[in-house]
C-alpha cells in the first residue's frame, strides 16, 4: 500500500493549500456561529490499535462526548453545526490527521475507543488500515444518522420506552457496525488503489457504486 500512503501524503497537504481559504471561513463561521472551541479533539483508534487525537470543527453543544451515536434530531448538535455535518464541512481539518499520517484519504472510520479495539479473530484485520475520511462502510451508511433515527421512531411507536440513546446503540452495536467490519475486513482482503480513487469520488460526487457484490 505504498502507493496508497503517498497518494495520502501529497493529496492531503495539496488539499489544505487549496481549501485553506475555505477551512478559514468555515473556522469563522464556527467561532461565530457555535462559539470556542472551534476544534473538537476526541482519542479516536488508529492503525494496529494506537489512540490518536482526530480534529473536526466543533458542531455540538459541550458534553458531545457523552455519547458516540449520533441521529437525525440530536438536540447535542447546535443548528449551525447541522449544515456543517450534511456537507461534511466539519470534517475538512482531518486532513491534518492524513498528512500526519494518523489517517488515509479511504479506510475505516475511525472509532472511539471500544470498538475497533475491542475486535476478536479475523475482525481484527480492520486495525491493520489507516482509518480514513471515506470507505466503503462510510458510502453505505452515508445516512447512517436518519436510519438511526427511523430505527428509534419505531421501536417507540412499538412500545419501547427505553431512552432513545439506548436503542441508537443497541442499533449500531447489533446491525450497523457489524456490517460495517464486513465490509473493512473485504476492503481489507480485496484492497484495490482504483477502487479508492473511486470511493474518493463517490463520496464529492454523492454517487454510489459496486463493491463487494452489493451497490453502496
Amino acid at each position: 500500500m505504498t502507493l496508497k500512503y503517498l497518494f495520502d501524503r501529497l493529496f492531503a497537504l495539496l488539499g489544505i493549500i487549496i481549501l485553506s481559504p475555505a477551512i478559514l471561513v468555515v473556522a469563522l463561521i464556527v467561532r461565530i456561529k457555535i462559539g470556542k472551541p472551534v476544534l473538537f479533539r476526541q482519542e479516536r483508534v488508529g492503525k494496529d490499535g494506537k489512540l490518536f487525537t482526530i480534529f473536526k470543527f466543533h458542531t455540538m453543544e459541550e458534553g458531545e462526548k457523552s455519547f458516540s451515536i449520533t441521529m437525525v434530531g440530536d438536540k447535542r448538535i447546535l443548528p449551525s453545526g447541522i449544515k456543517l455535518r450534511k456537507y461534511k464541512l466539519d470534517e475538512l481539518p482531518q486532513l491534518w490527521n492524513v498528512l500526519k499520517g494518523d489517517m488515509s484519504f479511504v479506510g475505516p472510520r475511525p472509532d472511539v475507543p471500544g470498538y475497533a479495539d475491542q475486535l476478536q479473530g479475523d475482525d481484527r484485520d480492520v486495525l491493520k488500515l489507516r482509518p480514513g475520511i471515506t470507505g466503503p462502510a462510510t458510502l453505505k451508511y452515508r445516512l447512517e444518522d436518519e436510519m438511526i433515527a427511523e430505527y428509534v421512531a419505531q421501536r417507540q411507536k412499538e412500545g419501547d420506552l427505553r431512552d432513545p440513546q439506548a436503542i441508537a446503540v443497541e442499533y449500531n452495536d447489533t446491525v450497523i457496525y457489524p456490517d460495517k467490519v464486513r465490509l473493512n475486513c473485504y476492503y481489507y482482503r480485496h484492497y484495490s488503489f482504483v477502487n479508492d480513487i473511486q470511493m474518493i469520488f463517490c463520496t464529492v460526487l454523492g454517487k454510489k457504486m459496486e463493491y463487494a457484490g452489493e451497490e453502496i
